[in-house]
C-alpha cells in the first residue's frame, strides 16, 4: 500500500498547495475581490470533475496496461508545461468577462497539470483495488484528504511567508516531478501484476456486474450532498472576503475545514454520529439566520467563528451522508465522478449562476435551507427515527441557546428578558414545530411516542425547513420597496441605490451602497447637490488636503469612483482622473448621481484595476503627474490589499509630484490600517499625517480617518492639517506588505 499511499498524499498535497499560490498571482489583475478567488474555485473543481471523469473512463474501459500508457504520457506533458507562473502577457489583454478571462488564464497556465494531479484520488485507489483484491481503498481517500488539509494549513502558516511566490512556483514544479516518479512505481507494480495474471485487468467490471447497482435515488444524492457543501464552501468564502478581506487565510479556513470533513467522514463510519452533527447544525442554522441580517454589525472574530462552525457542521453532515451511501468498491470511480459533478456543480451555481439571478449574496442562506430539506430527504430514505429526533433536539436547542446570542448584541440585555422577548416574537414558529413533532412522532392510539418508523417523522423535518425558509424570506430586503431605485450584482459585488425621503424635496437624497457599506449620498436639490458629503466632507482628510493644495490648476487623481463625490472639489481648469473597475460603478454614478455632472474641472473615468492601469501607463511612459491621489478602493469592509503593497507605492510614487500627497482612506470596523500605511511611508521616506474626524457636525457628514502621506512635511504642517492631526500612533513598526506576504493578525482591531 506504501507506493499508492505515498502517490496518493503527495498529489493531494500539490493539488491544493498550488491553489492559494495561483490565486495570489492573479488577484491584482482582477480588482482583488472576492470573485476571483470564487471562479479560481470553480476552476478547481470543474478539473477536478474531468480528473474524476478520466479516471472512471479509463479505468473501465481500458486494460491495466494502457491505462499506464496514457497516464504516463500525461505525465511527461505536464511536466514539458512547466514552470506554472502566468506570463505577463496576460496581464495586456484582461478586457471582457473577468470570469472568462480567469478560466482561460487558469487553464493556459496550470491546466494540465491540475488535471493530471485532480486524477490522482480515484485513479490510484482503482490500481491498488487492482492489485489488492478484497482490501478497502477508501481510508486511501481520507489519506488524500491529509494531503490537501496539510496543504491548505502549511500555505499561510509557512509557505506564503518564507518564500516568494517564484520560489514557491519553482518548489511546486519540483514536487510535480517527484510526484511523477512516485507514479511511475506505482505504474510499474500494476503492469507488473496485469502481466502476472490478465485476468486483473477484467476484474473491475466483472464485479462491478455482480455488486447491485445503486438507486436512483442514491445516485441523486451523491450529485446534490456534495453540490449543496460546494455551495456552502463558497458562500461562506465569499461573506468573508466581502466584509474582511481577500487574502489566502480566508480561502484556506473554509476549505480546510471542507476538506477536514471529507477526512473524517471517509476514514471511518464512528466518526460521523448522526443525532450530534445534525441536532448542532440545526442549531447553528438557527445561529446562522440570527447573524446573517446583522451583516458587519456583528464583530469580526465572531462572524469568521460562527460562518466557519456552521459550514464545518454542514459539510460533516453532507460528507456524513454520502460516506453511508458510499457503493461497492468496484463502482469507486462512478461513486467519485458523480460527488466531483455536484462540487463542480456548486461552483458553478455561487460563481455564474447566482450574479446572474441575485442582486445580493443569497447563497448562504439558499444553501443552508436546501440542506435542512435533504435532512427530510434523508428521513424518508434511510426510515430513520434517528434523523427526526437529533432534528428536534437540535430545535429545542435552538430555543435554549438564542436569547443567549441576543445578548451579545443588544448591549447585555438580562437573559430572563431576553427570553420573554425570543418567546413573544418567535411563538408562531415554536408552536408550528411542536405540533409538527407531536403529529409526526406520536401513536396516537396509545398516546407516546411512536416505537417504529412512520413515513410523518420526515414531515417533521420538512416543517422545520419550511420554518427555516421562512425565516430567511422575512430577513431579506424587499427588492419591491419603492425607495430602491437600482440593486444590481456582478463580478465585483453588489450595488444599490436607496432613495431618501423622496417627498421632501429640502432632504431627499440619493444613496449608494456596495456591499454593506455606503458609498456616498448626494442631494437632488442642486443648490445642496454640490456639497461633499458622508467620507469626503471639508472637514475629513481628504477635503482638508485637496483644500490646502495650490490654487493653480490641480491634477487630482482618484481610486475609486463610488458617487464620483470628489469631483466637488475641482475648480476651472483642474483635472480629475478617475479609476474604477467596476462597470456598473459608472453607470449609477452617472445616472442617480450627479456629481460628475456638476465637476468644474475635466473629469475623465478610467476603467480597470487602478494599479494595473497606473503600471501600465508607466510603461508607456505616461506618468500622471498627481498633486494628490486619493485611495478609497473598498468593497463593504474588505480591503484590496494589493493596492496597499509596497510594490502598489512604488507605481504611485511615479504618478504623484516630488511634493504631491497620497490621501489613503482607512475608515475599518475590523482592521487598523494606520502602521500599514505608516510602515509603507516609513519603507519610502515620506512623513505621514492621521486625520481621525468623528464630530459629525451634520448627519450628512460621516465619522472617517484618513492617512495623508507625501515628501512634503511643510505641507502636512499647514495649519488645518497639523490642528486636525491625530497623535503618532507609537507604531513605526508595523507590518510591511508586500505582494508576497500581508498579515491582518497584527492589525485587527
Amino acid at each position: 500500500m506504501l507506493p499508492f499511499a505515498l502517490t496518493i498524499f503527495t498529489g493531494a498535497f500539490l493539488l491544493f498547495q498550488v491553489q492559494p499560490l495561483i490565486g495570489k498571482f492573479i488577484l491584482p489583475w482582477f480588482g482583488g475581490g472576492p470573485g476571483v478567488w470564487t471562479t479560481c474555485l470553480l476552476f478547481f473543481q470543474t478539473v477536478l470533475l474531468g480528473g474524476y471523469a478520466y479516471a472512471h473512463f479509463s479505468t473501465s474501459r481500458l486494460t491495466p496496461r494502457r491505462q499506464v500508457m496514457l497516464h504516463a504520457a500525461l505525465l511527461v506533458l505536464s511536466l514539458a508545461l512547466l514552470p506554472i507562473t502566468p506570463g505577463d502577457g496576460w496581464k495586456s489583454d484582461l478586457g471582457g468577462d473577468p470570469n472568462l478571462r480567469i478560466l482561460l488564464l487558469l487553464a493556459a497556465t496550470i491546466g494540465l497539470p491540475y488535471f493530471v494531479l485532480s486524477s490522482t484520488g480515484p485513479l490510484m485507489q482503482q490500481w491498488f483495488s487492482q492489485t489488492n483484491p478484497g482490501v478497502s481503498p477508501y481510508r486511501l481517500y481520507a489519506l488524500s484528504n491529509v494531503g490537501s488539509l496539510l496543504a491548505l494549513l502549511s500555505y499561510p502558516a509557512y509557505f506564503e511567508v518564507k518564500f516568494s511566490r517564484q520560489t514557491q512556483a519553482v518548489m511546486w514544479s519540483a514536487g510535480l516531478a517527484v510526484f511523477a516518479i512516485l507514479c511511475g512505481v506505482c505504474a510499474w507494480i500494476l503492469w507488473r501484476r496485469s502481466a502476472d495474471a490478465p485476468a486483473v485487468a477484467g476484474a473491475s467490471s466483472a464485479s462491478s456486474e455482480s455488486d447491485p447497482a445503486p438507486s436512483g435515488t442514491d445516485r441523486f444524492l451523491w450529485v446534490v450532498l456534495p453540490m449543496v457543501a460546494s455551495v456552502l464552501l463558497l458562500a461562506t468564502t465569499n461573506k468573508l472576503c466581502q466584509e474582511v478581506a481577500v487574502i489566502p487565510f480566508l480561502w484556506v479556513l473554509p476549505l480546510a475545514l471542507y476538506l477536514l470533513s471529507f477526512i473524517i467522514c471517509f476514514d471511518h463510519a464512528r466518526w460521523y454520529h448522526r443525532p450530534t452533527f445534525i441536532a448542532l447544525l440545526v442549531v447553528g442554522m438557527a445561529v446562522a439566520a440570527q447573524i446573517l441580517p446583522a451583516g458587519t454589525d456583528v464583530p469580526m472574530r465572531v462572524q469568521i467563528a460562527a460562518y466557519n462552525i456552521v459550514l464545518f457542521l454542514a459539510c460533516m453532515v453532507c460528507h456524513g451522508e454520502l460516506f453511508r451511501l458510499k457503493p461497492a468498491p468496484a463502482r469507486l470511480t462512478s461513486y467519485f465522478l458523480l460527488i466531483s459533478l455536484g462540487g463542480a456543480l456548486g461552483g458553478f451555481l455561487v460563481a455564474i449562476v447566482a450574479p446572474a439571478l441575485l442582486s445580493d449574496y443569497r447563497e448562504l442562506q439558499l444553501g443552508l435551507w436546501l440542506l435542512s430539506y435533504l435532512l427530510g430527504v434523508l428521513c424518508f430514505r434511510h426510515a430513520s427515527r434517528e434523523i427526526a429526533y437529533a432534528a428536534a433536539i437540535g430545535a429545542v436547542g435552538v430555543v435554549a441557546a438564542l436569547p443567549g446570542l441576543a445578548t451579545l448584541f443588544d448591549g447585555g440585555r438580562p437573559l430572563g428578558e431576553e427570553y420573554l422577548t425570543f418567546l413573544k416574537d418567535r411563538w408562531p414558529y415554536i408552536t408550528a414545530g411542536v405540533v409538527a413533532f407531536i403529529l409526526g412522532a406520536c401513536d396516537f392510539r396509545r398516546f407516546r411516542l411512536s416505537a417504529a418508523w412512520q413515513p410523518r417523522l420526515a414531515g417533521f423535518v420538512m416543517a422545520l425547513s419550511v420554518g427555516l425558509g421562512a425565516v430567511f424570506v422575512t430577513t431579506w430586503e424587499d427588492r419591491r420597496r419603492d425607495d430602491i431605485l437600482s440593486a444590481t450584482r456582478n463580478f465585483y459585488g453588489t450595488l444599490k441605490v436607496l432613495n431618501y425621503n423622496a417627498g421632501d424635496e429640502e432632504e431627499n437624497y440619493h444613496l449608494l451602497l456596495h456591499g454593506a457599506t455606503t458609498h456616498g449620498i448626494q442631494f437632488t436639490r442642486p443648490e445642496k447637490a454640490v456639497m461633499p458629503t458622508t467620507y469626503y466632507a471639508d472637514v475629513s482628510g481628504v477635503g482638508l488636503a485637496i483644500n490646502n493644495l495650490p490654487q493653480a490648476p490641480r491634477r487630482l487623481g482618484l481610486v475609486g469612483l463610488g458617487t464620483g463625490t470628489l469631483a466637488a472639489y475641482a475648480r476651472a481648469g483642474d483635472y480629475l482622473r478617475i479609476y474604477e473597475i467596476n462597470p456598473d460603478v459608472e453607470e449609477l454614478a452617472r445616472k442617480h448621481f450627479k456629481y460628475l455632472d456638476y465637476c468644474q474641472g475635466k473629469a475623465d473615468v478610467v476603467m480597470g484595476d487602478a494599479r494595473l492601469m497606473m503600471e501600465r501607463e508607466v510603461a508607456a511612459g505616461n506618468t500622471q503627474k498627481f498633486d494628490l491621489l486619493a485611495l478609497d478602493a473598498f468593497s463593504s469592509d474588505a480591503i484590496p490589499v494589493h493596492l496597499l503593497t509596497r510594490e502598489a507605492f512604488q507605481t504611485y510614487l511615479r504618478h504623484i509630484r516630488d511634493d504631491g500627497v497620497i490621501a489613503v482612506h482607512i475608515s475599518n470596523r475590523y482592521l487598523d490600517l494606520r502602521p500599514v500605511v505608516e510602515r509603507l511611508a516609513a519603507e519610502f521616506g515620506l512623513s505621514t499625517v492621521c486625520i481621525s474626524e468623528d464630530s459629525e457636525a451634520n448627519w450628512w457628514v460621516y465619522a472617517t480617518t484618513w492617512v495623508l502621506v507625501s515628501r512634503d512635511k511643510e505641507f502636512l504642517a499647514a495649519k488645518d492639517i497639523r490642528a486636525a492631526g491625530d497623535s503618532p500612533s507609537g507604531r513605526a513598526d508595523g507590518p510591511l506588505w508586500t505582494d508576497d506576504f500581508a498579515s491582518l493578525y497584527a492589525i485587527m482591531k
